[in-house]
């Protein structure tokens, strides 16, 4: 079975059956999004540097504006390689690497893991106007959020747009990180945040500052969006 699961035709197939899966959970639920301009408010800020929480990232790809290019981080291990190809069937680009494990004033990103090159590299996307989707917290332990995505938006003084999306009808996984598995037949909500600019000459107060302001407003949304959709269920 690991000689299967690790088959480049198993992770292809796997990887395709996801997005035609989330695609279709996309299109048989019914959201509501919160602001509702949200897409017109994003003009002002844009290439921004789309933030969420690890498990939680699944239906986040349809809520791409058409006119934005988006690149997702991905790690690097064998999960992250059908990942990878899920999210690049969903028309979305790719930067591999992945976080590392100290405590959270300082996880960041891994230089075993090609941390410092995904850095450069996503520093590059932001220049040339494409955004950015990542997951803030980093492995193993979820919700809390690593200073790495603070650092990204000091160093390139773009701004991170905290961002959560969930379901109605949803399965929780035992996992680290709590993954929903969206499910079809569902009213989901989609909820974003202000943007958040981080000064290019924070010092590390300051920048431990900016990193819980963004916990306590990822943990915020992802509560809100759940009470959404759960209220918008009841009510119908």
């Amino acid at each position: 079975m690991r000689r299967i699961s690790r088959h480049p035709l198993f992770i292809a197939f796997v990887a395709w059956m996801a997005a035609r899966f989330l695609s279709f959970v996309y299109r048989t639920s019914r959201f509501e999004c919160i602001p509702a301009d949200y897409a017109q408010r994003l003009d002002a800020h844009v290439p921004v540097i789309f933030a969420m929480w690890h498990g939680q990232h699944f239906m986040v790809p349809f809520f791409r504006r058409p006119q934005d290019a988006i690149d997702v981080l991905i790690s690097r291990h064998g999960d992250g390689e059908i990942n990878a190809r899920a999210i690049a069937h969903l028309g979305l680009g790719l930067i591999r690497g992945s976080g590392d494990h100290k405590r959270p004033s300082q996880r960041g990103l891994g230089h075993k893991k090609g941390g410092m090159l995904a850095f450069r590299a996503m520093m590059r996307a932001l220049e040339i106007g494409h955004c950015l989707a990542l997951t803030a917290d980093v492995p193993k332990i979820s919700r809390i959020c690593g200073i790495g995505i603070i650092k990204l938006a000091a160093a390139s003084g773009r701004p991170i747009v905290p961002i959560s999306v969930t379901t109605s009808r949803r399965k929780q996984l035992d996992s680290w990180d709590k993954a929903t598995i969206n499910l079809p037949f569902s009213r989901g909500c989609f909820m974003m945040g202000d943007a958040l600019y981080v000064p290019e000459d924070a010092d590390e107060a300051l920048l431990e500052s900016h990193r819980a302001q963004l916990e306590h407003t990822l943990n915020l949304l992802n509560a809100q969006a759940i009470a959404t959709a759960y209220h918008t269920t009841k009510g119908t």
